[in-house]
């Protein structure tokens, strides 16, 4: 299968998006219980949510330097929370919905050092997502159809590996 071409913004000092550096991540894990972050390094969560082929995407509005670019919405897991209780909290905070999870989307992905990116697949289960904090749109995208979006950097390579997981049609 062919790569996922997709454009990213340009950071400044070769930096990527809130100055995290993408790198790959490893291989697709079940998305059982996620131990809670530790202290010696911090962990961003991120959720996949698919409807079917299609991927719900989310428009940064802030903070300036990305907003316009597109991203998977999760954020940071709080002190003596799980990986997967912050992903359900901050999926509500910034959608306001409630959602199932799922799969692993790789390992972690380093962004910057001593700070990962956690992804899982999931399913709006109650509400319909709405653009709550920090985004000022959101966007269900065909599969065939997320390289037209201008991607935060640290998302592609999870994009590329969730494109290899999905059931082809």
């Amino acid at each position: 299968m062919a790569s996922l071409a997709v454009r990213t913004p340009v950071a400044p000092s070769g930096a990527t998006a809130q100055g995290r550096a993408a790198a790959p991540g490893g291989a697709a894990t079940p998305g059982a219980a996620a131990a809670p972050a530790d202290s010696a390094s911090a962990v961003v969560v991120g959720a996949a949510l698919l409807d079917g082929q299609r991927l719900l995407a989310a428009r940064r509005s802030r903070p300036a330097h990305l907003a316009g670019a597109w991203e998977l919405p999760g954020g940071k897991v709080e002190a003596g929370e799980s990986d997967l209780e912050a992903l359900r909290r901050e999926v509500r905070e910034e959608l306001g919905v409630e959602i199932s999870i799922g799969t692993r989307v790789g390992g972690d992905w380093p962004l910057k050092p001593g700070t990962v990116l956690r992804v899982w697949t999931g399913r709006v289960v109650a509400g319909e997502p709405a653009p709550l904090e920090d985004h000022s749109e959101l966007r269900w995208v065909a599969a065939d159809r997320w390289h037209e979006l201008t991607w935060l950097p640290p998302d592609v390579p999870v994009l590329e590996q969730l494109r290899r997981l999905m059931p082809s049609r």
